[in-house]
């Protein structure tokens, strides 16, 4: 008998087909999903990833502007010098401090110092970062707690360092404490207001959106809010690395913890000394150190800017 309706039968068929019954996948988390969602729409708003040139044109596109200014500061050093604007057990010739500076370089107690040094700094701002880290957020999501502190904050980052070690040296004696506290205090408060920034200037767009896929709590925070205030974060960083740098030398300078010998005490040895030579060749060591971690967070930033297109082509 023939089918008087052909159509329905080949659904019929097409029902009994392996096929038919495509398997549903599990739904994603939602925090999950709307991650990849603002993943996307992140995706939008990238800069595009430029074509890199040749490593040495590069390199030496970024280094002889510096080449330049170090061979300007020495000239005009030399210059001062020849004029004989200071005696010259006071201001010495540049040939004689880098003299000193090569023989520093090969004595196994300098860089002893320059590790001790280097472990202060690193562990001081480690602490100053996840406190910072911290309090920006707290202060960012709780209104009333932005009233409280949120002077208090711009207050205590500029204030100078050297303000704090006399209560420092009565709370801690002379020791690493001492050093450690006025670090963590000079580099918080820029830490926490460079995340502070961020937050503020999050695209109040980006938030919406945010909502609409639902996320809430500390999802919005890991994958929306944080994301997008990097790169005032990163700003952030690089400043409280500044302060925290300047505030561990003063430190060195200020409180000679007994039986370490690091930089600052070393130079504040040669001050004692009159050796003018040895002071500007631990100047120069100071500041080679400062360049050599600025140009770190320099990198970082401009890599994060290129990122996000926020340089021109």
């Amino acid at each position: 008998m023939p089918t008087e309706f052909p159509s329905a039968r080949a659904g019929l068929e097409g029902a009994f087909q392996p096929d038919a019954f495509p398997i549903v996948e599990k739904p994603k988390d939602p925090d999950l999903a709307a991650a990849d969602r603002v993943s996307g729409l992140d995706s939008l708003e990238l800069g595009p990833e430029k074509e890199k040139g040749r490593l040495g044109k590069r390199i030496w596109a970024s280094t002889w502007p510096k080449l330049l200014a170090i061979a300007i500061v020495i000239g005009v050093w030399q210059l001062v010098y020849l004029s004989e604007w200071r005696p010259a057990y006071v201001l010495p010739a540049p040939v004689d401090v880098f003299a000193e500076l090569g023989s520093l370089l090969t004595e196994a107690k300098f860089w002893d110092g320059v590790r001790l040094t280097m472990t202060r700094a690193v562990t001081g701002f480690a602490l100053a970062v996840a406190i910072g880290t911290v309090i920006g957020a707290a202060v960012s999501r709780f209104t009333p707690l932005r009233a409280a502190i949120g002077s208090l904050i711009t207050g205590l980052q500029t204030m100078p360092s050297i303000m704090w070690f006399p209560l420092a040296i009565l709370l801690f004696q002379l020791g690493e404490e001492a050093i450690l506290f006025v670090v963590v205090i000079g580099a918080a408060p820029s830490v926490a207001n460079g995340l502070i920034s961020g937050i503020d200037y999050v695209p109040r767009t980006w938030l919406r959106v945010g909502q609409v896929m639902g996320m809430k709590g500390l999802a919005k925070y890991r994958h929306l809010i944080l994301p997008a205030s990097l790169p005032s974060f990163v700003s952030g960083l690089k400043q409280g690395w500044a302060f925290s740098w300047r505030s561990l030398m003063a430190g060195e300078l200020l409180v000679i913890v007994p039986g370490t010998i690091s930089i600052g005490v070393r130079m504040q040895t040669a001050r004692d000394l009159n050796d003018a030579v040895a002071v500007l060749a631990y100047i120069i060591v100071v500041l080679v150190i400062g360049i050599l971690v600025d140009q770190f967070f320099n990198a970082a930033d401009g890599r994060l800017r290129k990122r996000w297109g926020l340089t021109g082509s």
